[in-house]
């Protein structure tokens, strides 16, 4: 028995004698975790942060094009209107809705030139406090250039740009906030203008519109009645 004591006691001297032999290490130890662990709670607190305006929202997240989620409030000419709702992480999110203000974010659908028919879609198609998905893109102004997409179903979402573009309710744009000279801005250009083609097939929306005009068109000058004013009118410049 007393060989054992002995041993331990030996086996505890040494531990002591290491750890004042290393006391600066495990200090470093010590003040590094503390900082990474400073580093998890900074980013946590970013993550968890209801951001009400877009100049709150930091730029590297609209340069590495981060995903965030909202609630749809209302639709306007500007953009759609929507309430951020970050991450809930308990205690964090506790203390900072303490002052966190309740102001709305302005997204507007990236790339696309809406109309006046894409507008009434989108009020019908959206209602107040469905929750979407909007990924930056960039920021103008006040507004926020983003890819919004829906839950349509347990595992499909769907991208309100494109569809837009789908259905013939607007053109394509300039996306805003992008290099144009980017690989992402190429890439989803060409997806936009995949979209828009399905529409101009499918003679939809304002590409039906046009289509009808121009039938209406060559019709008009396609009647001989037209066509035979159109004679008695040269006949008549050429004896003035």
């Amino acid at each position: 028995m007393s060989e054992r004591r002995s041993a331990a006691g030996a086996a505890l001297s040494r531990l002591s004698e290491w750890a004042d032999a290393h006391l600066g290490l495990v200090r470093s130890l010590s003040a590094g975790m503390a900082v990474a662990g400073l580093v998890v709670l900074a980013r946590s607190v970013r993550l968890t942060t209801k951001f009400t305006s877009a100049l709150d929202i930091p730029v590297e997240f609209v340069e590495k094009n981060v995903k965030l989620r909202g609630k749809i409030h209302h639709i306007t000419e500007k953009g759609l209107a929507v309430e951020h709702i970050p991450i809930s992480i308990p205690f964090i999110t506790s203390i900072q809705r303490k002052w966190q203000s309740n102001s709305l974010l302005l997204i507007r659908l990236a790339g696309v030139e809406l109309t006046p028919s894409g507008m009434v879609w989108l009020q019908e198609e959206l209602k107040p406090s469905q929750m979407i998905w909007f990924q930056l893109l960039g920021r103008q102004d006040l507004a926020l250039e983003c890819l919004v997409l829906v839950n349509k179903g347990r595992f499909l979402s769907v991208c309100l740009n494109e569809e837009i573009l789908r259905q013939g309710l607007g053109r394509t744009a300039r996306i805003e906030g992008l290099h144009h000279d980017s690989r992402l801005y190429w890439k989803l250009h060409k997806r936009l203008l995949r979209a828009e083609l399905k529409a101009l097939k499918k003679n939809k929306g304002i590409w039906k519109e046009e289509s009808s005009f121009e039938k209406i068109r060559d019709h008009i000058s396609n009647n001989k009645f037209v066509q035979t004013l159109k004679q008695f009118a040269n006949w008549l410049r050429s004896y003035i």
